[in-house]
């Protein structure tokens, strides 16, 4: 009788894949606990049934130790209650119009029905679900203080309004134990108690501002900004994306979000992102992933190439130990790395090292060697083995090092790819003649850096 390993062998690689993500996402973890998001939606995204699934998610980034304030919007739902009504309907894509009395109204209705909704979300507490034991409270009120916007261009505004002051203490008191998400309704008042419908987004941008946030999250019915092939551009600095607005070829929606995004990381926020909340778990799959999903503005690029640091070291350990434990390197002590630090590059991406390489110099044959080139898996095949690699030669020739070396046992056709010729045991500097590990057998590759 034959016996079917397939089912076994499957059921491992799922085992080892989940280990394997799981210590993948744990840097993320650390770097963001304790942090504050806030995460904004449109109700486009309730009327499509998003709703439950993100709050699943939001709960999973609750018990991680992320501090979440939630803003929405409630365009389509004001719409259905003035159809109802027998009233015009003309709130959409979060454009800024006059709202009268009636609208107003329909306004109150539809944020309290999607109030209501979004607690009844978190009330879940079924077996087997992100929301099994969460146990996360949600806690809304008049956190918001608006004002009229008044007459723009000759346009009476009416009772449309802006935001005039945050709460931002009581905003951090609620969410600074971590159980509770704070929730802003798209409606203010002001501080002779009349109320105001706000925009959705100028809400959330003013909210991150003012409690400091880490990231500002627009959830959209766009994709995110896309490149001219189509292609979603995954992260744009500040002044790129002000540029783009100015070109003025994106669409409606996200141009609105893009330039509240804009706004937040001018002002402060370190990081804000436009993310299809069609696409299931992508806020998951933009935080806790290296290439994201969505579009991420910030000041500045996030990619940093420099020297090691002795807070460094761990990670660096951490991209060792695999090719170590399977023989690609040989074993360095933690201590010969700490005295070696100086000669370390990194990698780092929103705080996460990545990558990292090594320039040990021979000065006396004008020599170097390229060592601990290694760049995390999940990030390999996007070039940063290629910025590492030229790093290193540009601190070479600055060191006048007229020849660069590696020695590997696996990766030969790379270095041959990027100008490196075989050699042998008596080209290297006599040094590494000595403690060349002849039972390992290493390929030696020699590059002319004159």
């Amino acid at each position: 009788m034959e016996i079917d390993t397939s089912s076994v062998e499957e059921h491992e690689n799922s085992k080892s894949q989940f280990v394997r993500w799981f210590r993948e996402v744990a840097p993320y973890v650390h770097a963001f606990r304790g942090k504050t998001f806030v995460v904004a939606f449109g109700g486009e995204l309730i009327q499509d049934g998003v709703l439950n699934t993100l709050v699943q998610d939001l709960s999973l980034l609750s018990a991680l130790g992320i501090r979440l304030v939630l803003v929405y919007g409630s365009g389509p739902q004001i719409n259905e209650q003035l159809r109802l009504k027998g009233l015009p309907q003309n709130f959409n894509n979060g454009i800024v119009i006059p709202t009268n009395t009636a609208a107003l109204e329909c306004a109150k209705e539809a944020a309290g029905e999607i109030r209501l909704d979004i607690e009844a979300s978190f009330s879940q507490g079924l077996p087997n679900t992100p929301m099994s034991h969460s146990q996360i409270k949600v806690i809304s009120g008049n956190f918001i203080t608006a004002s009229p916007v008044g007459v723009l261009n000759g346009i009476d505004f009416q009772l449309t309004g802006k935001v005039r002051k945050i709460d931002t203490e009581a905003i951090k008191f609620a969410i600074e134990k971590g159980t509770s998400v704070v929730l802003l309704s798209p409606i203010g008042f002001s501080p002779t108690g009349d109320a105001f419908h706000l925009e959705m987004e100028e809400l959330a941008t003013s909210t991150a501002i003012a409690i400091g946030a880490e990231k500002l999250i627009f959830l959209s019915s766009s994709e995110g900004v896309k490149n001219a092939d189509g292609s979603i551009n995954p992260e744009i600095a500040r002044a790129k994306a002000e540029t783009l607005l100015q070109d003025n070829n994106i669409d409606t929606t996200t141009t609105k979000f893009l330039k509240n995004s804009v706004m937040a990381v001018k002002k402060g926020v370190a990081r804000t992102h436009i993310l299809p909340y069609g696409i299931d778990g992508s806020v998951l799959l933009e935080i806790f992933t290296h290439g994201g999903i969505g579009t991420m503005v910030v000041e500045d690029n996030l990619d940093d190439l420099r020297e090691a640091s002795i807070d460094d070291v761990g990670a660096i350990i951490s991209l060792i130990e695999p090719l170590e434990s399977d023989g690609t390197l040989v074993p360095r002590p933690k201590s010969l790395i700490e005295r070696d630090l100086e000669k370390f590059t990194v990698l780092e991406h929103d705080g996460v090292i990545y990558g990292c390489a090594a320039l040990y110099p021979f000065p006396i044959e004008k020599m170097a060697e390229l060592a601990c080139l290694i760049v995390h898996p999940e990030w390999q095949s996007s070039g940063e083995g290629e910025l590492l690699l030229r790093h290193i030669e540009s601190r070479a020739k600055k060191m006048k090092i007229d020849r660069l070396f590696a020695l590997t046992t696996r990766t030969s056709h790379w270095f041959l790819k990027r100008g490196f010729v075989r050699g042998s045991v008596k080209d290297l500097p006599k040094e590494k003649q000595i403690n060349y590990n002849r039972s390992r057998n290493s390929l030696i590759f020699i590059k002319n850096m004159k």
